[in-house]
């Protein structure tokens, strides 16, 4: 989704992303937005926090299949590996054989749930918000206090909240909340999901 053009005017007060300059505002916000949001541009002169611009929706959406499809990759891989030794006690015997395929599964399982659950906050931490999908699709998180992304904050934004939380929300809902909190940057001032509001982060262009 491109960036919404708007009219800025200033504030007494905004968002700690402004980095200190006078902030601009977009009409709606009950506080300065950062810079970028509404497809604001920074002044030349504004100082490097104000360079940040909000990304779009699809740019969001692009990263989140990419992820998605590099970790279901992993995952298949990882459990074939893993699997495959067990499945050889099948020709054993039957009993031998369906238990030794049991306990490879499950040893699998776990594997690429851990992997799963690490991979996101891992990257996070090591390019301060990046993944590999949205490193091609060009977008990073931010905190908007300033703050870098390490790991526990990325272990809170990703696996607490989207993964756990949502989850939970989502399996209540039957997928009704995962769905309004991927379609919710759509509508959003800021191109916030819902759990950009839970830990206050946003995603923005990765110059």
């Amino acid at each position: 989704m491109p960036e919404r053009p708007d009219r800025p005017s200033d504030l007494s007060s905004g968002d700690p992303l402004t980095g200190g300059e006078r902030p601009q505002s977009v009409p709606g916000y009950t506080s300065a937005p950062p810079p970028g949001a509404g497809g604001l541009a920074p002044s030349p002169a504004a100082g490097v926090a104000e360079q940040y611009v909000l990304s779009g929706w699809w740019r969001r959406a692009g990263a989140q299949v990419i992820d998605g499809l590099i970790i279901g990759a992993g995952a298949l891989l990882l459990t074939i590996a893993i699997a495959a030794p067990f499945s050889l006690g099948f020709f054993a015997s039957d009993d031998a054989g369906i238990v030794s395929v049991v306990v490879g599964l499950l040893l699998a399982v776990i594997c690429v749930s851990i992997v799963a659950l690490l991979y996101a906050p891992a990257l996070m931490a090591r390019t301060n918000g990046k993944t590999l999908g949205r490193m091609a699709t060009g977008i990073r998180v931010v905190r908007a206090s300033g703050q870098p992304i390490d790991f526990g904050f990325a272990m809170l934004r990703e696996v607490v909240v989207k993964g756990l939380l949502f989850g939970i929300a989502g399996s209540l809902t039957a997928g009704l909340a995962n769905l309004i909190d991927y379609l919710w940057p759509l509508w959003d001032e800021e191109n916030r999901a819902l759990h950009d509001f839970v830990v206050n982060t946003r995603t923005i262009l990765d110059p």
